[in-house]
């Protein structure tokens, strides 16, 4: 059966038992957890923990040697991260996926740009930039987010603003499933703050997101729920209400294994 949250439903993502190895390496051992629709989970761990490779496995840069990936309790085998996003998930990782030179709108649909309706925009693949502007204008109104006109160029953009363009990219096209790797890094405080409060309304609409930070004030400022791995293991799972950022630190050092997952 799929994993069930307090109210019923069946989870939006859901692993179960995922492994994976490179060579003699285990870099994951059996990862299983649940992240449902509204719900935002903090993942943490120290280098080498299996964070990046779990991330992989769900956004389909990898295969599990073993286990299986659920999404609204469907089975589903990655192959491709096109697959992934097919299926709803979308990925931002630290670094981002943007092209400066473009304009926010050019980047929301960057290779998913729309086209001019009737057969010559068809033929042609005539990109239609105003109703690309248009959409931007939407998710920003329905997500209740300020950011310059949609013609404005990436690079005239903050660090924050950046992340704020790849996070409502990721939504959109996403629209159910979104993996944040690291979006806070290297960010000041003005700009972090735009980013943990799009965290925020993206999961008061409805998304399920895993958030992946070293910053425990970050983690406990978005996430309702704190996974730490450990040497490839989930060793806790809980609500961050139930804990201090020094309980989860203690966690990720192994000071604090013993308690309950």
């Amino acid at each position: 059966m799929s994993a069930l949250s307090s109210q019923g439903a069946v989870a939006a993502l859901e692993l179960r038992g995922l492994g994976k190895s490179f060579g003699a390496v285990r870099a994951l051992r059996g990862v299983s957890l649940a992240v449902h629709a509204g719900e935002t989970v903090g993942l943490v761990g120290d280098n080498g923990a299996g964070k990046s490779t779990l991330v992989s496995l769900i956004s389909g840069n990898a295969r599990p040697d073993f286990g299986e990936i659920l999404v609204d309790g469907q089975l589903h085998d990655f192959r491709t991260p096109h697959e992934a996003q097919g299926a709803g998930i979308e990925t931002v990782f630290q670094y981002l996926s943007l092209v400066l030179s473009l304009d926010i709108a050019s980047n929301m649909f960057l290779g998913r740009e729309l086209v001019r309706p009737g057969r010559f925009g068809r033929l042609f693949g005539v990109v239609d930039k105003r109703r690309m502007r248009r959409e931007v204008l939407h998710i920003l109104e329905r997500l209740g987010l300020s950011l310059p006109p949609p013609r404005t160029k990436v690079s005239a953009l903050s660090g924050g603003q950046r992340q704020a363009v790849a996070l409502m990219r990721a939504v959109y096209w996403g629209k159910h499933i979104v993996i944040l790797d690291e979006p806070t890094a290297a960010l000041g405080v003005r700009q972090t703050q735009i980013v943990l409060d799009f965290i925020a309304r993206i999961r008061d609409q409805g998304v399920a997101v895993i958030f992946i930070s070293h910053n425990m004030e970050h983690i406990f400022a978005a996430a309702d729920r704190v996974v730490v791995l450990r040497l490839g293991e989930k060793i806790f799972d809980g609500a961050t209400r139930d804990l201090t950022p020094m309980d989860v630190v203690a966690l990720i050092t192994g000071a604090g294994i013993g308690r309950e997952v």
